[in-house]
């Protein structure tokens, strides 16, 4: 039981931590979302593993509803085309499947978010690259020192830890927040 209780608290000093340092970054995220979908644009999001789950996850809370009824959202994410992703991967290598989605769907008025608990995804990396020479406003939510994509995207949101699993508690936890501001705002 005590060790159920410092997993729970681990994860919850980590929350208070990111509520103290973040907060200003993660309504910035929400702000520049809400701000792509009033002039047309989508949500496009990605990432491997749990950060796939993420990506998904935030997509149909926004398609579907969070808390209340309302109008649906474009949100997309890229992980879930598995004839796309298996196409790609075979052809170009695993590291262009993100890049090439990126490529055919997004547009600069889009919002991307690239969700890498290392910040080293190199597949999460060159789709984040490609939608910065296209214009659209890239948001990495990332874990470790934020990695190569601290760097690579416009609004950089970055966990203080290297423990991937209360990194992805927290990743969730702010795209449940940004969902609920999206669904009062929008």
């Amino acid at each position: 039981m005590e060790r159920v209780k410092n997993f729970l608290n681990t994860s919850a000093d980590l929350k208070k931590t990111v509520a103290e340092t973040l907060s200003a970054e993660i309504f910035e995220a929400a702000q520049q979302i809400k701000n792509r979908l009033e002039i047309g644009g989508k949500l496009l999001l990605m990432g491997n593993g749990g950060s796939a789950g993420d990506a998904q996850h935030i997509a149909a809370e926004l398609i579907g509803r969070f808390k209340k009824e309302r109008k649906a959202m474009p949100a997309l994410a890229l992980t879930v085309d598995t004839s796309s992703l298996t196409a790609l991967g075979n052809d170009y290598g695993f590291e262009t499947i993100f890049e090439r989605q990126v490529e055919a769907l997004a547009d600069k008025n889009d919002a991307i978010i690239g969700i890498s608990t290392s910040g080293n995804s190199e597949n999460v990396v060159r789709a984040i690259n490609k939608a910065n020479s296209m214009g659209a406003f890239t948001i990495g939510l990332l874990g470790n020192d934020g990695g190569k994509l601290k760097d690579a995207v416009n609004l950089p949101v970055v966990i203080p830890s290297n423990d991937t699993a209360r990194i992805q508690e927290v990743h969730i936890t702010i795209g449940h927040i940004i969902c609920e501001i999206l669904e009062e705002d929008y």
